[in-house]
């Protein structure tokens, strides 16, 4: 398969910078390139932004905040723009779905499926900017009136992964810029693309210059980026080891921080489970893009008595998970998105298989794939809590089924993780699913399936993040609030 005969828009300017409302020659002459998953080839090579890109990009925001009319349009003003940018974006769905199973691997089928988030959050986010409650006016005891405010934090680097990197841009970008916020993006060096054609979409929408600001850069960069005394507030996502430095660099300047980190998620199938209907969600969520979501359910809890039931069931349908070409409509599950990514996971298998743990099926190359990062979907059975890949956050298609003996015994082992961003209950009781959601131990949870919504707060407990991203409480993180008192 010739990934480079794909149709996979170009950026209009790969060459440069999008800083200050223009197209930028970078300064630094360092190059990244993008490559594909499936025939081990550049696809793209760009440039890497040097601290002084940084410089020029932090500049331009801070200038567009102090000075700029954006903080200091009305919230509906902000939010023509918003819709603008959605406008643009779902012109270029297909683009956006393309870019995504180009750089990352996740099939066609899916990434046509999920794209539509991106307008979605632009779109939602202009809606609430015109509802929140951006002055809310009080009463003190004394009769006297207060106004309590809340006003943009300032200038945000929005710091985002590789393996949904428009999606989870558009997340902080949509409610960064409904709260007034400036913007420095850093994508994360493996998936550009997406975030230049956003850039594009937001000069054509109009908004003032140094209001968005895409720099592309690798760690050393990005490091720079999150130390700087001109960034008001750091927003990322990824893993909970970058994550902890981050946080750990911003407390040293009380900068704001809101962290989306791993997680090692768990399904609890109830005694009275239908597990044929629980399966879709499982399937699902287990196995998306290769494994490699933070909200993946990689743990699934079920009851002793019943295990051979689900795994036989589970095994069954796993096993016909059709691996191959992502642009093939028909693919369900493409590679893994790079070859340090490949390395991780055979690792984790040979640490499970280590440990004691039984491989039900995969556990090595699919057949036919002699190049390309592809891995079979994986399930462990007879696996114990405390392994390391019941602990550890595998990101690849990687699934541990543990039993328990009761509901104590299966709310013990759900929480027993370093982690907590997502899970679900399967049960013929909603309610009691309901009281078993309330017990789990992490941020969201879905009864008798498997939801992310963006209108609606996701983010982890735990060491899987700090704060919230989609609903009004997504918006929430990039103000500071201010109380006003007339004497």
């Amino acid at each position: 398969m010739n990934v480079m005969a794909r149709k996979v828009e170009a950026p209009k300017a790969p060459e440069k910078f999008f800083i200050g409302g223009e197209w930028v020659q970078p300064i630094s002459n360092k190059m990244l390139e993008v490559v594909s998953p499936v025939t081990e080839e550049v696809v793209l090579s760009y440039p890497e932004a040097s601290q002084a890109d940084m410089d020029r990009a932090i500049a331009a925001a801070r200038q567009a905040f102090d000075n700029g009319p954006w903080p200091r349009m009305s919230p509906a003003e902000r939010a023509g723009y918003l819709r603008k940018v959605a406008e643009l974006l779902a012109e270029r769905l297909d683009d956006i779905a393309n870019a995504w199973t180009l750089q990352v691997g996740a099939p066609i089928m899916l990434t046509k499926k999920l794209v539509g988030q991106n307008p979605t959050l632009f779109n939602y986010y202009a809606d609430l900017a015109e509802s929140y409650p951006f002055v809310d006016e009080r009463k003190r005891d004394d009769g006297g009136k207060v106004k309590v405010v809340k006003e943009p934090v300032g200038v945000c680097a929005a710091i985002t992964p590789w393996n949904a990197p428009l999606v989870l841009l558009s997340y902080k970008v949509a409610a960064g810029l409904a709260a007034g916020c400036t913007i420095v993006a850093k994508p994360s060096p493996e998936t550009p693309l997406e975030a230049y054609m956003l850039a594009e979409c937001i000069e054509k929408a109009g908004l003032p210059k140094g209001v968005f600001n895409l720099v592309p850069a690798g760690r050393e960069s990005g490091d720079y980026l999150v130390r700087h005394p001109e960034i008001d507030k750091v927003a990322f996502t990824g893993s909970t080891a970058a994550g902890k430095h981050i946080a750990a660099v911003c407390a040293e300047r009380l900068a704001r921080v809101s962290l989306e980190l791993g997680g090692k998620s768990a399904a609890i199938l109830l005694d009275d489970a239908d597990f044929s209907k629980a399966l879709p969600s499982l399937m699902i969520y287990s196995m998306p893009i290769t494994g490699q979501v933070c909200f993946s359910l990689t743990r699934i809890l079920v009851p002793e008595a019943r295990k051979q039931e689900f795994v036989d069931m589970f095994v069954g349908a796993v096993s016909h998970i059709k691996v191959g070409d992502p642009f093939d409509p028909e693919t369900h599950m493409g590679p893994l998105t790079m070859a340090r990514q490949l390395s991780r996971v055979q690792g984790y298998i040979e640490a499970g298989r280590g440990e004691g743990a039984k491989i039900a099926c995969g556990g090595g190359r699919p057949a036919g794939f002699d190049k390309g990062y592809f891995i079979e979907p994986t399930v462990f059975t007879d696996v114990e809590p405390d392994m390391k890949i019941a602990q550890e956050e595998i990101f690849g298609p990687v699934v541990s089924v543990i039993t328990y003996k009761d509901e104590e015994d299966a709310i013990r082992k759900a929480n027993n993780s370093t982690y907590g961003l997502s899970g679900a209950v399967f049960t013929s009781n909603p309610e009691r699913g309901y009281e078993i959601a309330r017990r789990m131990r992490t941020g969201s949870v879905t009864v008798n399936g498997m939801i992310v919504d963006p209108k609606h707060p996701f983010g982890g407990f735990k060491q899987s993040g700090m704060g919230r991203e989609g609903g009004p409480e997504g918006l929430d993180n990039y103000v500071e609030t201010k109380t006003i008192h007339f004497a």
